[in-house]
Order: C-alpha cells, then sequence, then structure tokens
C-alpha cells in the first residue's frame, strides 16, 4: 500500500472530488480489518448530482471504491438495504471517519445507527413458508446429486440460504460472501462454528450427513421441509 488511509482518503477528495459537500471513510481500514488487498471505500456527498453513482479507479498507492450520493438519495439506499436485510450503506455511513465535514452529517450518522439498532424489515409468515421451500429444493439437489462438482455449487447455494434463514428468522441483518460468516459469528458464534464444520467436512470427504441434519434442524421450529402444497402466483 502507499499512503496512510486517512491521508490518501483526503488527497483523493482534493484531486477528484473537490467539489462534494462531504465524505467518509469507511470498510475494513476504519474497522483495523485491513488485509492486502483492501482498498478505501469513500462515501460522497453533493448538493446537486442528479442520480446516485459508484467509482472505481487506482489513486495514491490504493484501490478505491467511492459510492458518490445526494443529500436525499441516500436514502433510497438505506431503504432497500432494509428490505433485503443486508446493510451496506447504513454500515458504511455509520462507521465512516469524516474527512470532510458538513452539519448535515450528524443527523444522518444518527439515522444510519438508528437502522442498524433497529435490525432489518422482519419476514412475514407469508416469507418463511417461500424460504422453507427454496431451502427444502435446494436440500433435496443436494441430498439427490451424485456429480461431485455439481454438489460443490449446490452446497455453496445450501450454505448461503441456510445461513440467511437462521439471521432474518431471528430478526438479524445478514451480508453476502464474507459479511455473512461474519454475521453469523457475531449472532450465534455455536451455529456459524456448526455450519462450518459441517459444509468443511462435505468438501473436503465428501460427507453429506452433517449438513443435511443441520438444514433439517434450522428447518424443524417451522414446521420442517416444505414441498406439498406450495405455491407462488396462483389465483
Amino acid at each position: 500500500m502507499g499512503q496512510s488511509p486517512i491521508k490518501a482518503a483526503t488527497q483523493i477528495i482534493e484531486q477528484r472530488h473537490r467539489g462534494c459537500d462531504a465524505a467518509l471513510l469507511a470498510g475494513s481500514v476504519v474497522r483495523g480489518e485491513a488485509t492486502s488487498t483492501s482498498d478505501l471505500d469513500l462515501v460522497l456527498f453533493y448538493p446537486d448530482i442528479s442520480a446516485s453513482y459508484r467509482e472505481s479507479f487506482q489513486a495514491n498507492g490504493w484501490p478505491v471504491e467511492c459510492f458518490v450520493h445526494s443529500w436525499t438519495s441516500y436514502k433510497e439506499f438505506f431503504k432497500l438495504d432494509c428490505e433485503r436485510g443486508q446493510p451496506s450503506m447504513p454500515r458504511m455511513v455509520a462507521e465512516g471517519v469524516v474527512i470532510k465535514n458538513h452539519d448535515k452529517l450528524v443527523s444522518i450518522k444518527e439515522e444510519a445507527d438508528l437502522l442498524l439498532d433497529k435490525g432489518p424489515l422482519r419476514w412475514s409468515k407469508e416469507t418463511i413458508e417461500q424460504k422453507r421451500y427454496f431451502l427444502t429444493d435446494t436440500l433435496d439437489d443436494f441430498i439427490g446429486c451424485s456429480d461431485r462438482g455439481e454438489s460443490i455449487f449446490i452446497a455453496n447455494t445450501l450454505a448461503q440460504l441456510s445461513s440467511e434463514f437462521h439471521l432474518r428468522v431471528h430478526g438479524q441483518w445478514s451480508g453476502s460472501s464474507k459479511w455473512m460468516m461474519r454475521a453469523l459469528k457475531s449472532f450465534d458464534p455455536s451455529f456459524a462454528a456448526r455450519l462450518m464444520d459441517s459444509f468443511t467436512l462435505f468438501y473436503e470427504k465428501g460427507e453429506k450427513e452433517k449438513v443435511i441434519d443441520l438444514v433439517d434442524d434450522l428447518l424443524r421450529p417451522y414446521g420442517g421441509r416444505f414441498f406439498d402444497g406450495f405455491s407462488i402466483g396462483k389465483q
């Protein structure tokens, strides 16, 4: 890496986004979790852009991701993140270190903190039924598949669906990629360890039993596997 994150971010704002009202530096570099491939995540607020956008570039020895918003457009991203249960934008704003300040940042950061504390929209009974069905369908594919390559891809989907189900039925934020495991470890470390051990056993030795048991235990409190009688869009 080149310069320190804050110094690099400050210079990038001066060089490329001098017209912004405010700027935050977020991501792994401010959480103390930076790796050799970490980038600088910048959240920028402009007074008059017509649409939010995202751009990536190299600058000052760093890969940079810029998330550019107006003082109102960020609200739609907050809303969408709450609906999908993955708080990417609220988290960046809440944790972001101020690089260029503005009075409005105080209320926006408070808004992000409140959303994170409140959690995502709770799943309805109908949503839980749908998720049960898709988990069941994927589990059946996993059980019946004899092709090693196909089984690996099915297992990947099964791990994602199982993790999402466990978090969301308990009113917790989920995530994608590394954020899913982080969410699991934060909410339920024992489940996270069981999931990791079960899927590792499958990936390394091809043994499916512990994965199947985990998914069945996950579904049991909500009625177990669900296929017969499921429908979507039936009038």
